[in-house]
């Protein structure tokens, strides 16, 4: 079993269902609502687990019932929290998420005691928890000076950085932050502004952004699959898995996780987003992010049948 450290927030996520997603200063009425655990550090330290890793979430949570709510279901996940955060007299993060039936979705967020994890949060942690054997993966949810600090102790123990710059950050070019990540994981949009492009095709963006240091970079590009933009500036395309897609939340969380799990036993990266690919695509076949988060058998036997 590998080990994975998962910095990123928490939030509680509140879902609409609607038959369309409304326009500018539309009110539409929905068709069903449910309450679940979320957050972008929260799906994919879910997802890395139920892949098959160790896992260790780095996170904040209010001392109120949402709160109460994550931990204990991060905890019957099995999931390491001794070192997370827990702010008194503050509301926990939540996400309001509209959904169409066609799976498109529109979020808003409120980070809640997220916005408190700081750096000096990171250098307060011990030791061990950077363990040079295991992968570091980071979303920028949290306070990108945070994230950089976590980089920088993750890089200096000798872990695998894999950073999935979402929500993307123009500033990470302008911080030198990019030579220390190891695999950096953005869709096209957020690739774009990364490399400051307007447009670009895939191995462009992807040549782009290695040019700022990055060792490797996997583009995710939705039902299109993903690209591997290797150490030595090769481009391979890992093409998708053919599914109906019910609800795309949580899909690129659902991708980060599974790749940092498989990264952590040792696959290459090519590999690790085939197996990456499969868990995305089972994921937006069910409503709902965390629920909808596949098992590593239900990897297993998606990946079994692309071979």
């Amino acid at each position: 079993m590998g080990r994975v450290v998962v910095l990123g927030a928490s939030l509680m996520d509140m879902n609409l269902r609607l038959d369309r997603l409304p326009t500018p200063g539309e009110t539409r009425l929905g068709s069903t609502f449910f309450t679940s655990t979320g957050g972008k550090g929260a799906n994919q330290a879910v997802a890395a687990r139920r892949a098959g890793a160790e896992v260790v979430f780095l996170t904040a949570f209010g001392d109120d019932a949402f709160g109460r709510q994550m931990r204990d279901r991060y905890f019957d996940e099995g999931i390491d929290l001794r070192h997370a955060r827990l702010v008194e007299g503050e509301s926990s993060g939540v996400a309001l998420i509209l959904v169409g039936d066609d799976g498109e979705n529109l979020i808003g967020v409120a980070m809640g005691p997220n916005a408190r994890l700081t750096p000096e949060y990171i250098d307060e942690l011990p030791d061990d928890v950077f363990g040079p054997s295991g992968v570091f993966l980071a979303s920028l949810e949290v306070p990108i000076e945070t994230v950089i600090r976590a980089i920088e102790r993750a890089d200096g123990a000798g872990m695998t950085v894999v950073l999935n710059p979402a929500p993307a950050s123009s500033l990470l070019g302008a911080k030198g932050v990019l030579s220390r990540v190891d695999v950096l994981t953005p869709n096209q949009s957020e690739a774009l502004i990364l490399a400051g492009l307007a447009s670009a095709e895939p191995d462009a963006i992807g040549d782009a952004l290695r040019s700022l240091g990055v060792s490797r970079v996997v583009l995710t590009l939705g039902s299109g699959g993903c690209r591997v933009f290797d150490r030595e500036g090769r481009s391979i395309a890992v093409p998708p898995c053919r599914v109906e897609a019910v609800d795309t939340v949580g899909a690129g969380d659902t991708f980060n996780g599974a790749l940092a799990a498989a990264l952590s036993e040792g696959l290459a990266p090519v590999e690790a987003a085939t197996r990456a690919n499969a868990a995305a695509a089972i994921a937006v076949t069910k409503p709902g992010a965390q629920g909808a988060l596949p098992s590593r058998a239900e990897i297993d036997r998606m990946v079994a049948g692309l071979l």
